[in-house]
């Protein structure tokens, strides 16, 4: 619960909601998956620039939980680190998925203060190479599971974390998520897809993006569809954690089966040697010069100083204690 407080604060999640929440990381032994993700890519990116260089040193800050930033900031003073740059695991452009987390590293040096390292953070990756191409290696590897007739007929559908609609109308979240299904759909062989979102936690009066997984499941069944077979690739997710393992690989699952549904859920990227170099790549932007990488129609973006600004809050809506 104190995690789950630290992630809905001042979002105005109602307790019960996050009584619920809690009941699903009970369901994976009380706690979250996500730093075991972090250090499965912490530790093949230290192993690749070890290998491959640069000789650079890696530091490991959460919003969230321990080690929490401001405490990776503090540690870097003291290993006399000058400049860094932070690579947030958010592929996709909004407040909660890149302005916040500006806002996270300024708040941060700002409390160590005085002799705290520059730190500049890496762009999104979501038309990346390297995050696109294992993402696609992913999505083949779910249709493989399947008869290519069944995979031919198959539906595709990608699934993002839904946000407030006001959070989403600031910034390209849903340009650049629909620009990225289409790149991976096409790289796997399968245009044919959908984009759906899943995992909602806010007020109920307040409105998200929409389809909601669970919903469009319901409504895929009911139409009678000449295929029940599903391959659900979570593109908005770069690791398994608890909205990949509880809402797609329980809920959705659970119900899917019974609808009638057969449904294949893709892996995440997490540590894929392709993702773990464009890591570097992206610091090499800076280091180097290296020119941006990017597919398709949307240019690579990098974080401009008033880009995706927080949405406004509800009139008369008190923050969370």
């Amino acid at each position: 619960m104190p995690f789950l407080e630290n992630v809905t604060r001042g979002r105005g999640v109602p307790p019960e909601r996050l009584r619920e929440v809690a009941e699903h990381y009970y369901h994976f032994g009380g706690r979250s998956p996500i730093n075991d993700e972090n250090r499965a890519l912490l530790a093949a990116l230290r192993e690749h620039l070890g290998r491959h260089g640069p000789a650079l040193p890696v530091y490991w800050g959460n919003r969230n939980w321990h080690p929490f930033l401001a405490d990776t900031v503090r540690q870097m003073k003291a290993d006399g680190i000058r400049r860094a740059y932070a690579f947030a695991t958010s592929a996709f452009s909004s407040y909660s998925g890149c302005r916040q987390y500006r806002e996270d590293i300024a708040r941060a040096v700002a409390e160590v203060g005085e002799g705290a390292p520059e730190i500049i953070k890496l762009r999104v990756f979501f038309n990346h190479p390297g995050f696109l191409e294992p993402m696609s290696e992913r999505v083949s590897a779910a249709f493989a599971q399947l008869s290519p007739e069944a995979a031919a007929a198959a539906h595709l559908v990608f699934t993002a974390h839904s946000l407030p609609l006001a959070m989403a109308e600031t910034s390209d979240y849903v340009a650049q998520l629909e620009e990225a299904c289409r790149l991976v759909a096409e790289g796997c062989g399968h245009p044919r897809h959908t984009l759906v979102y899943q995992s909602r936690s806010g007020p109920p009066s307040q409105p998200w993006l929409e389809p909601d997984i669970l919903d469009w499941l319901r409504q895929l069944a009911a139409s009678a569809p000449a295929s029940r077979d599903v391959v659900v690739a979570p593109i908005g997710f770069v690791a398994d954690h608890m909205e990949v393992l509880y809402d797609l690989d329980e809920e959705a699952r659970l119900l899917a089966e019974r609808l009638g549904l057969r449904l294949i859920r893709a892996r995440t990227v997490g540590a894929h040697p392709r993702f773990v170099r464009m890591i570097v790549e992206l610091v090499e932007e800076h280091t180097r010069g290296a020119a941006p990488a990017a597919r398709g129609l949307l240019p690579p973006r990098s974080c401009r100083p008033d880009c995706c600004p927080p949405p406004p809050r509800p009139a008369g809506r008190r923050p969370a204690s």
